[in-house]
């Protein structure tokens, strides 16, 4: 019998998980008027998890069908804050992800795990590379949304721009120490390959939030995604606002996955 990615559509009591990301949002600083962040356009510092830049997010990703289940679909709105902070010398950006799915193949809907990371970053004259740790957290509202594990681990990756490309790589693993033990344990590694070309008129293109899965508890790839992404830089008044589309195609056929995703995104930003 084939299982599904446990962490994939996903428990501390869900209001909690609410408030904490509402309060990873609250209160921006003061809006830069320059169009750069970081030495870099703020159309690739939006899509650079290494930048300095503090960001609230709402995506809806409609899965369109999925592998080994027959007329199913499902859709989940992924609510992500960023907020970058100091502790000494060092530069933190503190990152949290909360799903709500709104529809899926197991007939349940409500709140995901929760998925939170530090990454302490360093600038290099060639672009920043950043190091830190992950945390999973069983936030779930149905067992089925979720894997009823905590589960942490190392998160690494660089991202390198000249003018107008960024390029780059960032690795998420995680690995359950407690939580369930009648749920199969989570342990998995997840790679993000990170293109990003920038176009005239404040429009990018590059690949979309492809999240390459390795699962090392069923021994198998279980998520290869090819996908791209359009994205448009405007402003409302002071504030700048990324919207993107995206279409992601997932190759890895022998797990109950989404087989192909949509998404739309809307990234609210608040450079320094």
């Amino acid at each position: 019998m084939r299982k599904e990615n446990p962490i994939t559509p996903a428990r501390p009591h869900p209001r909690s998980a609410v408030l904490l990301c509402l309060l990873l949002a609250a209160t921006p600083p003061a809006m830069a008027e320059a169009g750069e962040t970081g030495g870099q356009s703020l159309e690739q510092a939006a899509s650079d998890p290494t930048a300095s830049l503090m960001s609230v997010q709402i995506q809806d990703v409609y899965a369109g069908s999925y592998h080994n289940l027959d007329d199913e679909s499902g859709n989940t709105i992924l609510l992500r804050s960023a907020v970058p902070f100091t502790t000494g010398s060092l530069k933190h950006i503190a990152r949290a992800t909360l799903p709500i799915v709104t529809d899926s193949p197991s007939g349940e809907s409500g709140l995901s795990d929760l998925v939170l990371f530090d990454l302490i970053v360093f600038e290099e004259l060639w672009g920043r590379w950043g190091v830190g740790p992950v945390l999973l957290a069983p936030t779930a509202s149905d067992e089925k949304l979720g894997a009823d594990k905590w589960a942490i681990g190392p998160a690494i990756g660089f991202v390198a721009r000249s003018p107008g490309l960024m390029w780059g790589v960032f690795n998420q693993n995680l690995f359950s120490f407690a939580g369930d033990d009648d749920r199969e344990d989570v342990n998995v590694s997840i790679l993000q390959p990170i293109i990003n070309y920038s176009l005239p008129h404040k429009w990018s293109i590059g690949t979309s939030e492809m999240n390459v899965t390795y699962d090392w508890e069923q021994d198998q790839w279980t998520v290869l995604p090819l996908g791209m992404k359009v994205a448009k830089l405007v402003r409302f008044g002071a504030m700048p606002v990324q919207f993107s589309g995206a279409y992601e195609y997932n190759f890895a056929d022998d797990a109950v996955a989404p087989e192909w995703t949509v998404n739309l995104t809307v990234k609210f930003l608040f450079p320094l």
